[in-house]
């Protein structure tokens, strides 16, 4: 799929808002290391409404697409292919170009299975998700792959949960939703997974710090500005805390993977994307880091 080392192929991640987004950092890095010296990878700011027409308007030099919110879900209907997983969760994160098809894949499940993985965290007490979103469905694949079949989901709005009960039905998960709030308290997590903004989940951090909510492993996909509230009670309160971060560049390995056809640099990948933090926030020295 990667083509002559000089082929000139493009990619690019989509989203509304995507100014923030760390991709183009972590997918040149990748093409650099892979000498495919005629790819690019941009950043380009896409909504749902504009989704259809962008994709109609891209042209035979382009290889794939990285989506972020909140595409994730509208772009299925616009695929000419969605692999299983991606069907199960309801959420596609990732489209290739091939044979004159749209292929979406979710490679999010992969990067949170990887993350929690290497953290050596295994899933098998109690687990709780927060949020219902498209990440929180993308979580509960990971956790039934790490072997985790009954999980609590802390939402603010029961009614707006019935998409991810249905990915629940379909992964054959069992899940009970919880209120987001004092029912957090109700039992020690073993995990305890946020896919909910820094902001949202400030009461939930203020629980940790209070020692009213106890997690033996709290993995926040937040990562920028890091540490999240949540994380830094996490840590205070001694969980072993996972940052989003490296979620983030895992499930960026599997989209190099899958666009270039060639195992993706995920160390340089990962080197890159802190070297971008770290530039961000105006730190020269390069030595910005998240564990």
């Amino acid at each position: 799929m990667a083509g002559e080392p000089g082929a000139t192929r493009r990619a690019a991640v989509l989203g509304s808002p995507v100014a923030h987004s760390l991709s183009p950092a972590l997918h040149r890095a990748a093409y650099r290391e892979l000498h495919l010296a005629g790819w690019r990878y941009d950043a380009i700011e896409c909504d749902q409404q504009g989704l259809p027409a962008l994709l109609g308007s891209l042209g035979p030099e382009w290889a794939g697409l990285s989506l972020t919110m909140p595409l994730k879900r509208a772009v299925l209907p616009l695929l000419d292919y969605t692999e299983p997983l991606a069907a199960e969760v309801g959420a596609a994160n990732t489209v290739v170009f091939a044979d004159g098809q749209r292929r979406g894949f979710n490679t999010d499940v992969g990067g949170i299975v990887t993350a929690l993985s290497e953290a050596g965290v295994t899933p098998d007490g109690n687990v709780v998700v927060l949020g219902n979103g498209a990440t929180a469905c993308s979580a509960l694949a990971a956790l039934r792959q790490l072997g985790a079949t009954d999980i609590a989901v802390a939402v603010r709005s029961p009614g707006r949960a019935e998409p991810l009960l249905a990915v629940a039905g379909r992964l054959g998960v069992r899940v009970r939703l919880i209120a987001l709030g004092p029912d957090l308290a109700s039992r020690r997590w073993q995990l305890l997974v946020s896919t909910i903004p820094a902001s949202a989940a400030e009461p939930t951090a203020a629980r940790l710090s209070a020692g009213e909510l106890t997690a033996a492993a709290v993995l926040d996909v937040g990562y920028d500005p890091w540490p999240t509230a949540l994380a830094a009670a996490a840590a205070k309160a001694g969980s072993s805390v996972i940052s989003g971060y490296e979620m983030l560049v895992h499930q960026a390995a599997g989209q190099v993977e899958l666009v270039t056809g060639l195992q993706a640099p995920a160390g340089v990948m990962h080197a890159a994307g802190l070297a971008e933090l770290a530039r961000r926030r105006g730190i020269s020295d390069g030595s910005a880091t998240l564990r």
